[in-house]
This record gives structure tokens, sequence and C-alpha cells, in this order.
């Protein structure tokens, strides 16, 4: 039986393969590689107007890395209408070595309590961002993380925002559905490219990019 590593990982995500485990209980992972892949085109955003009006007045405080293992933790909770969870104890190990290495990232969103109401995680490689999971705790604050995303991975000099599959949550974010060899295509330049991962996406840092958010996402609703 082949030993699954962070490195391991890690030549996965290059070859367009991303892990996820049959269940929550389970030990084992299987590999995914969809025929139509999501992503979030960073430089075509489209982003709903009352969204970013939201992100801009402060409400909320966006953290990275502050508490990875609570944040995947978070995201592997059951909850309403979600039964079941592929954020296995295994995943669970192996992303958080692959934040120990810098590689998988947090966004962290608190509330003006300084309570953790939102967030997501992800890995970093190359100009590439992999999304793998949201959770919300309050109303939009997994999407207020992600434009906060966005915003980052931009003034980070990524290329590539993989959210592996479309789901209606993120197709209110602009998410779009490309083809395998598109994909691929997208994703050797993204390799190639060093980006840096920002250790500030409050909003303090990143509001000239969030502007820049609002003003190309006009048409948005």
């Amino acid at each position: 039986m082949m030993i699954i590593t962070p490195e391991v990982v890690l030549q996965a995500y290059a070859q367009g393969l991303f892990p996820m485990a049959p269940s929550h209980d389970s030990d084992e992972l299987d590999w995914y590689e969809a025929e139509k892949r999501g992503v979030i085109p960073l430089f075509k955003p489209h982003i709903p107007r009352r969204l970013l009006k939201t992100v801009l007045t402060g409400r909320y405080n966006v953290f990275t890395n502050r508490n990875f293992k609570d944040v995947i933790k978070a995201c592997a909770l059951r909850r309403e209408g979600r039964d079941e969870t592929w954020i296995s104890p295994k995943i669970d190990s192996l992303y958080c070595a692959l934040h120990e290495l810098g590689y998988a990232h947090s966004v962290e969103v608190l509330n003006e309590k300084g309570d953790f109401v939102g967030g997501l995680y992800g890995v970093a490689l190359g100009g590439a961002f992999f999304g793998e999971s949201m959770v919300s705790f309050e109303r939009d604050t997994s999407k207020i993380a992600l434009i906060h995303l966005i915003a980052a991975l931009r003034e980070g000099g990524y290329r590539l925002l993989d959210t592996q599959f479309v789901t209606p949550h993120l197709a209110t974010m602009g998410c779009i559905e490309i083809d395998r060899s598109s994909y691929h295509s997208l994703l050797r330049q993204a390799l190639e490219i060093e980006a840096t991962w920002p250790e500030d996406i409050s909003l303090k840092a990143l509001k000239r990019p969030i502007l820049e958010l609002r003003n190309q996402s006009k048409g948005a609703v």
C-alpha cells in the first residue's frame, strides 16, 4: 500500500489530482480528477456588490493562518443538510502537515466579538491555490473569506484559483466550469509562477485590491 505523505499530495496537485476520504471515519483516501473543473477567474471577477459593501464596512476582521487546525475541524463538522464529510482524521493530519510546511493556508473571519464565524482553507503551490473547504456560522462569512482570498491571491501574484467543483454557492461568486484540457493548461502556467502568500489579509492590507474587485464587478448583483 502506498504511503501518502504531504509530498505525495503536492505531487498529485501538480498533476491535477486531489484527495478525498470516502467518509469521515474512513482511513482510505481516493484521488479525483473532475472531467469539468471549477475555477474562479481571478482577473474577471463577478462578485455581488452587496457582499463587497459588507466587506468594506470592516464589520468583520479577517486573518490568515492564526488557527489553521480549528478551521479544518470546523469545515469537517457535520451540519444540518450534511450528514457526512470527506474530511477524515487522515485528511486533517495531512493538511495540518502541509500547513506546517508552508503550503496549506487558512482564511479566518471573526465577528465584532472576536468569535470565529467563518473561513476556508486550501493549498498554495506555485501560482495556483487549490480551495479545499469553506464554512459559515453567520450569514455570508465564507463568502467574505473568499473575497479576501481572491484579493490576497491577486496581490500575491497568483494566477489560478481552483475550487474543484462548481456549486450554487460558488457560482454566485463567479465560479465557472472548464474542461480538463483547459484546466491543465492553466495549471501548467500557474505552476511556473513563484507567487507569495500574504501574511496580512486584513481589510487594511487588502483595501486597494478589494476596491479593484468592486470596480471590476459592477455587473454583479
